[in-house]
């Protein structure tokens, strides 16, 4: 608290200016309602920095923390950046939760970093995994913090607008008809791009007529893809080595990526098949005792894919169990397609209906969150 005293000195020169016609008493009176209120917006500000988030409110099972590091225009920018992201109001409480307990003082910089916003998001997760609470509320919250991160594991914070905006030595990835070769960016800040000259798998450079329009794809650190027409300017030398001019372009395009992160593995699994019976207005889904054995190959919330010996009929329903670590997984999926692979075949599945808790040790999984 700011001393007010210190503030306004009660000295003999004031008493002595009180009678200057030029300082009035209504100059004093303003004089005192800045000071109260340069006070109480230090308290106000005081307050918020120790509160959970702005509005200090726990709602939704989000859980609140209060990290020293973590300053009032933190929060600020973290929640602009959350309405840029389109979180809802729980992510958005979560994500502050997450940023919190980690002391981040830089949002932007996490969000763009996965491996370390993976970081913020394995500590949340092992502090409301272990937190004395019903199981049912850490399931909850839990499904928050997932459904969170996997809305940012496509977001496009730091956009890249122009090609003049990328780094040298990026890899472009060009289709040049019959073969797709990558190029090094050179250098990107001059009049035009400046890339090696693409050569074919014998080393044979790969002559592009000038005028010549490509399409451009590469991927930026953060593993994100993007995509930008260009055309061949032509051909020159740079610090002494041969480079292919292309035309700057302002229009590069965010390459969609997969709803949900997926992960390679290999677990055993049973599957039972499961039948539709009834009319459309009262069905009832009938699991069969019988007992298919595979194993499952790749896996994320959304579905999976399995190696099995017998071939299935696509647009069947299964039943699917495995153990992941002390817990048992269960989910109903359908087969979308499958393919032989020598004498197994695999499927693609993708999940219809999986409890929450199922889904929590799936996210925990594929995130590399939980214990293995």
């Amino acid at each position: 608290m700011i001393n007010l005293i210190s503030l306004f000195p009660l000295q003999q020169g004031a008493m002595i200016r009180l009678e200057d016609p030029t300082f009035s008493t209504k100059d004093m009176i303003i004089g005192l309602v800045v000071a109260v209120v340069i006070v109480g917006g230090l308290i106000l500000l005081n307050a918020l920095n120790r509160k959970p988030g702005i509005s200090g409110k726990k709602r939704s099972g989000v859980p609140s923390s209060s990290g020293g590091g973590f300053s009032f225009m933190t929060a600020m920018a973290l929640h602009k950046i959350a309405r840029t992201l389109g979180l809802n109001h729980d992510q958005t409480k979560m994500l502050d939760y997450v940023f919190r307990l980690d002391d981040v003082i830089e949002p932007e910089r996490s969000i763009n970093n996965p491996a370390l916003l993976d970081r913020h998001f394995r500590k949340a997760y092992r502090v409301i995994e272990n937190a004395a609470t019903l199981s049912a509320e850490t399931q909850r919250k839990l499904a928050i913090l997932f459904s969170t991160r996997n809305l940012l594991e496509n977001s496009v914070l730091a956009s890249v607008t122009s090609t003049k905006m990328l780094r040298d030595d990026t890899i472009f990835m060009i289709n040049t008809g019959k073969e797709k070769v990558n190029v090094h960016l050179v250098n990107a800040k001059g009049d035009y791009l400046l890339v090696e000259p693409p050569k074919n798998v014998l080393g044979s450079q790969i002559k592009i007529q000038r005028g010549t329009r490509l399409t451009i794809l590469f991927f930026t650190k953060s593993n994100k893809g993007f995509s930008f027409e260009t055309r061949v300017i032509g051909y020159t030398s740079y610090n002494s080595h041969p480079v292919m001019q292309l035309a700057h372009s302002n229009q590069i395009r965010f390459l969609s990526q997969r709803r949900y992160r997926r992960r390679q593995t290999s677990i055993a699994c049973n599957m039972f098949l499961v039948y539709v019976e009834g009319n459309k207005k009262k069905q009832r889904l009938i699991v069969d005792k019988r007992r298919l054995q595979g194993s499952v190959q790749d896996i994320s919330v959304g579905g999976c894919s399995m190696k099995i010996l017998a071939p299935v009929q696509v647009g069947a329903r299964f039943k699917i169990e495995f153990m992941q670590g002390d817990e048992n997984v269960a989910a109903l999926g359908q087969v979308l397609r499958m393919n032989r692979a020598g004498m197994n075949t695999i499927i693609h599945i993708k999940f219809l209906r999986v409890s929450q808790r199922s889904m929590n040790v799936i996210n925990a999984f594929v995130y590399e969150y939980g214990k293995e």
